[in-house]
């Protein structure tokens, strides 16, 4: 007689809240076939093509579309899916943070917490909170007008930023020099269009007026669990001259004394303490004038604007493989460094104002001294406002070298070689006019 044995059930999925294709090569690295599921919101998922997309994607189970900004969804999805039982929920965009960090807390897994994740969100929340923990905060207040901000420079004298307290990639902030410049201000920073990347029900808007701090800008990649950190790292930031603090490069590690990556570090963790986060990633900006380190803001995921492949690339480390065991309760797949080994740097492109008649020398950055890769996908005849936030940049170069500085040299260098031939705005004013004639 043949011995019957149980069917095997095949392992719980991990749940990822947000679709983002450019960390697919990282998770294929490691995630077995059929393991993964996403979640997104219905809109984002149909503007994206993220059905699509997803279904060549080995380790991709299936996508889930879900509302899963609004208040209550996590609780609704977890009674709608209550023998889903993952293994692990990772929250893969700013607006998934509260979502997943509630859904782990649901099926008893690894997470943010919802409370760590909630006061993260809110950067008027985050102010409070960090510094009844000591830390240093530049002077801030919720406006929900020109006047608000007026009011807040006539007290405050000097530059202040204006910016949402609850969107991501820098959309919506501006340094104001003084009161005149407020009304504009206050007007352009109100249009928050994210396009493809939100949902296309309006989003609250929250903003915030704050101290401007001079000072070099740092973020804290720090991997967490039980609230104590495993792995940091520094990132150094150098940004786009203008009113407008849009991120124009990255060094890992930063090229600064051990002191200060000691101190961005320590204060980091602090923060941590402070709202309470159990359970992931944290991607924590800083600017340091005088030596202190103020914060700017934090956020409960993993990092943008490929300073994941700059992590992975200097120290080396399989840094999402380690974030995914960290949600799932594992033990880590390997030792994590202290030291980076080298140092990678990341340079933007971005083509300014008017439309983009041709790009020039792409080939010639890809084949630069250090470079790990350069992309720039713009179309031609892609029109563009200026340089206002994250999203109007259009391309990047990569490099890694024996040292930061080396590296951020050759970063620049290499993004040099790319050429944008644009129209000038007012020419393609003058040419639909021309049009219009009969």
């Amino acid at each position: 007689m043949t011995q019957q044995h149980p069917t095997q059930r095949p392992a719980g999925p991990v749940v990822i809240v947000g679709f983002v294709a450019l960390t697919i090569p990282f998770i294929e690295a490691f995630q077995p076939e059929g393991s993964v599921i996403y979640v997104e919101e219905p809109d984002v998922a149909r503007k994206r093509d993220a059905p699509a997309k997803l279904a060549s994607v080995g380790y991709v189970r299936g996508l889930i579309e879900w509302e899963y900004h609004l208040p209550g969804k996590a609780d609704e999805f977890y009674a709608a899916h209550p023998d889903l039982a993952p293994v692990a929920v990772v929250p893969a965009v700013e607006y998934a943070v509260p979502f997943a960090a509630r859904l782990a807390e649901r099926y008893g897994l690894p997470g943010a917490s919802l409370g760590a994740a909630l006061v993260l969100r809110d950067k008027a929340l985050l102010r409070q909170v960090s510094a009844a923990a000591g830390i240093a905060n530049p002077a801030s207040v919720r406006v929900d007008s020109a006047a608000a901000v007026e009011a807040f420079l006539a007290e405050h004298p000097g530059p202040a930023v204006l910016k949402p307290a609850n969107r991501q990639a820098s959309l919506g902030v501006r340094v104001v020099g003084g009161p005149e410049e407020v009304a504009a201000a206050w007007a352009e920073c109100l249009v928050q269009d994210e396009g493809v990347f939100v949902p296309d029900r309006p989003m609250d808007v929250a903003m915030l007026a704050e101290q401007f701090v001079q000072g070099d800008e740092y973020s804290v990649e720090m991997l967490v669990r039980g609230g104590e950190p495993l792995f940091t790292n520094v990132t150094g930031k150098k940004l786009y001259p203008g009113p407008y603090p849009v991120e124009l490069a990255h060094i890992v590690p930063a090229d600064i004394p051990d002191e200060l990556t000691r101190l961005l570090g320590a204060q980091t963790a602090r923060l941590m303490a402070a709202v309470g986060f159990g359970d992931g990633v944290v991607h924590c900006e800083w600017i340091v004038s005088g030596g202190v380190p103020y914060l700017v803001e934090c956020a409960g995921r993993m990092p943008g604007d490929a300073i994941l492949d700059l992590i992975e690339a200097a120290y080396p480390l399989e840094f999402m493989r380690a974030y995914f065991a960290v949600l799932k309760g594992e033990p880590l797949p390997a030792e994590l460094p202290v030291r980076a080994k080298s140092g990678a740097a990341v340079r933007f492109l971005a083509p300014g104002a008017g439309t983009v008649a041709a790009v020039h020398g792409v080939e010639d950055a890809e084949r630069a001294d250090g470079v790990l890769f350069a992309n720039c996908a713009v179309a031609p005849g892609t029109s563009f406002a200026g340089l206002r936030n994250s999203w109007d940049r259009t391309g990047i170069v990569m490099t890694r070298a024996d040292s930061p500085a080396q590296a951020h040299r050759l970063a620049g260098e290499a993004a040099a070689l790319v050429r944008f031939e644009m129209v000038p705005q007012e020419a393609d004013a003058e040419a639909a006019a021309a049009a219009e004639k009969p």
